[in-house]
């Protein structure tokens, strides 16, 4: 066999895994096609007239604006136990005292003081639980998908219509400052920006010190209409510190006096906004769907009275995507197309002063507006692809079908509104809270190709004979020990567990603007037994000789012929180990392609077998938190692995090549 032969033959067998990785991964992972359809005003999202005569008024839209202007404030990694009001479980004795607790008093101290102008919910995040995927979220109220998590690295514009396009359609000047990830996400979006780099987690203060020098001059100018800060300094504390550090209360303190000053400067026709994307663990990382990663903290308040009750004891759960079509509709924009988020329907009630009918009718209007946007959506989105299950899209349509003819005849008998608004409103909001449902779990389907991929990649004999077979324990030996430096280097296959300091080895300072050098050097920090093990693999040809003794061999000699031995000596020695290698080196390059393919098999039925781990407990709860990382972890781990490989067996055929020129060049001499 030729070394040409032997690398493209195992390069087809790892092209054959890759087939099979890709086309599970494309079934298993949570997958959706992005629409590039966007709503507008001249289009309504379906027949009927819209509510309380929107049509004609300036500015407006769907919905007449309840707020001309919007203040975002993004916490990352605000986790709700951090904005949580505190109380304490034994009268008379003060709360409990964690640097991460009570440290955002004002948020309390306004819940108190007005408590018809301000709401505190416990925003509920999908996973995966990264910035760039909850950036996605919170603009476009649909789910990214799950294998997004590796593009927290390098972000890409978002395609689909988000809030943010919206806004300069409609004429609005958007300011930003903070974050540079929405620089890459929303090229040319915004009227003014002030961007900093975002990846050096162990700087708490240079990105919040310079939103800090912006935020209150800009407000206080007026040119803007909606105005996003986006501090990072929580989340890069949790990161070096964790939640339990001083250096988080010291965080939370700065934002708490940020939120005072905004507070102080809002205008009555001025929404605040102050938002987790995500949360954090007990050490400080996210990534995963854990609770404490995905319960984020959301905040609303206005100097106008909004809400007609009093908040409840424990604030409500609703879902981080609930905030797009919300804000949307108070500011008079068409909701974004591809959202399948339900608006808060208390914000559209009109305050402590309204009438209770009249609320009702206001937050029904705004939920038929919600309901008609999604079922535009899901009718556009099941005709471009069958990701929809068929069932579940029939009888959620015939809820809509219902829930809107109710609404409709609610308009026209007024004299029997009051008995059938609450109806309406709890089939508007059946049918929202199912669309979604039906959207996370039909877009997780699965593909048995990958089975038989694998079968065809792992099924394919080859037999070497002569002395360099590798016995298959010495091979799984070798792969297992890989698998077990990854996890006593302290690695584990989640996201959260991932080494995220190691980006700054060798790079104290950050790295700028760059975001392949870090992305490179996690990824070698986490895969890096994969890929010593996997280069190192070829040295296993070595392992029959290693079972011997070393130094010379003599054959055994039957009794009595002790005599002969010592008349030729030179005839019983043994050649030492690696020169056994040049007796048969037509044997060579077959027991190096054997070996890759034994690699190869071991690494497959790793893969393999997660795969039908995750195909058969598909519809776990913990699916997400253990099953898609795992899988995520196994399937990079294998591509590295491979790749080891082929280099490892590349570089043993280049030593062969070298020696066996040198062995010519000696032959030669001799003969000489």
């Amino acid at each position: 066999m030729q070394k040409a032969s032997v690398l493209l033959f195992l390069a087809w067998v790892c092209f054959l895994f890759y087939a099979g990785i890709a086309l599970f991964t494309s079934g298993f992972l949570l997958t959706r096609l992005e629409l590039t359809n966007h709503s507008s005003c001249q289009e309504p999202p379906g027949p009927g007239s819209l509510p309380w005569g929107s049509q004609g008024k300036p500015g407006a839209c769907w919905m007449a604006s309840r707020f001309s202007r919007v203040v975002l404030v993004l916490i990352d990694a605000l986790r709700f136990d951090f904005a949580q009001p505190q109380h304490s479980h034994v009268p008379g004795e003060p709360p409990v005292s964690l640097p991460f607790l009570g440290k955002l008093s004002s948020l309390q101290r306004i819940l108190e003081i007005q408590p018809h102008h301000a709401r505190l919910y416990r925003s509920q995040v999908d996973p995966p639980t990264t910035t760039m995927q909850r950036l996605k979220a919170l603009t476009t109220g649909s789910l990214p998908t799950f294998i997004d998590a590796g593009s927290n690295f390098a972000s890409h514009a978002i395609v689909e219509d988000n809030l943010i396009k919206q806004l300069t359609s409609a004429g609005r000047r958007v300011v930003f400052m903070g974050d540079d990830t929405w620089k890459d996400l929303f090229p040319g979006a915004f009227s003014k920006a002030f961007f900093f780099p975002s990846f050096n987690v162990r700087d708490l203060d240079t990105v919040d010190n310079g939103i800090l020098e912006h935020l209150y001059p800009t407000m206080d100018s007026g040119e803007w209409d909606v105005l996003i800060a986006h501090f990072l300094g929580v989340d890069h504390c949790g990161h070096k510190h964790g939640p339990h550090h001083p250096e988080m209360a010291k965080k939370l303190s700065q934002m708490d006096q940020v939120i005072q000053g905004l507070v102080e400067r809002l205008e009555n026709d001025t929404l605040l906004v102050v938002a987790g994307d995500h949360g954090m663990t007990t050490n400080g990382d996210h990534g995963g769907d854990s609770e404490l990663e995905v319960s984020a903290a959301l905040f609303l308040y206005s100097p106008t009275a909004v809400f007609p009750s009093t908040p409840p004891e424990e604030p409500e759960v609703i879902p981080q995507v609930s905030l797009v079509p919300t804000l949307a509709l108070l500011l008079g924009l068409p909701i974004p197309f591809g959202n399948i988020g339900e608006v808060m329907a208390e914000l559209f009630s009109g305050g402590e002063d309204s009438q209770p009918h009249s609320s009702a009718l206001a937050q029904a209007s705004a939920l038929h507006l919600n309901a008609q946007q999604v079922s535009r959506f899901l009718h556009t989105y099941s005709a471009a692809t069958q990701d929809l299950q068929a069932k579940e899209l029939h009888q959620l349509q015939n809820l809509f079908s219902k829930a809107s003819a109710d609404y409709q005849w609610l308009l026209q008998s007024p004299k029997g509104a009051e008995a059938t608004l609450p109806t309406v409103i709890a089939e508007l909001q059946q049918f929202l809270r199912g669309a979604r449902a039906m959207c996370i779990e039909s877009w997780a389907r699965f593909s048995l190709s990958f089975l038989l991929l694998h079968l065809l990649a792992a099924g394919i004999p080859v037999t070497t004979p002569g002395p360099f077979t590798v016995p298959w324990q010495a091979v799984s030996a070798w792969a297992l020990m890989a698998t077990q430096t990854f996890y006593s280097t302290g690695h584990q296959p989640v996201f959260p567990a991932i080494h995220w300091h190691a980006a700054f080895v060798g790079f104290p300072e950050g790295h700028g603007s760059c975001t392949w050098l870090p992305a490179l050097l996690v990824g070698a920090n986490t895969f890096a037994s994969h890929l010593l093990f996997a280069v190192g693999c070829p040295l296993l040809l070595l392992w029959p000789f290693l079972c011997e003794s070393q130094g010379l061999q003599k054959r055994q000699q039957p009794p009595g012929d002790e005599a002969d031995a010592r008349v030729r000596p030179e005839e019983e020695e043994e050649p030492l180990m690696e020169m056994r290698l040049r007796d048969v080196p037509h044997h060579f390059y077959a027991a190096l392609l054997q070996l890759g393919l034994k690699y190869l098999f071991i690494l497959g039925i790793q893969i393999l077998a997660c795969a039908l781990a995750a195909s058969i407990l598909r519809r776990h709860l913990m699916v997400w938190k253990v099953f898609a990382p795992k899988f995520i972890f196994e399937a990079v781990g294998f591509i590295v692995s491979s790749v080891g490989l082929l280099l490892g067996i590349a570089l043993v055929m280049r030593v062969d090549g070298a020696v066996s020129s040198w062995f010519r060049q000696l032959f030669l001499a001799q003969q000489r």
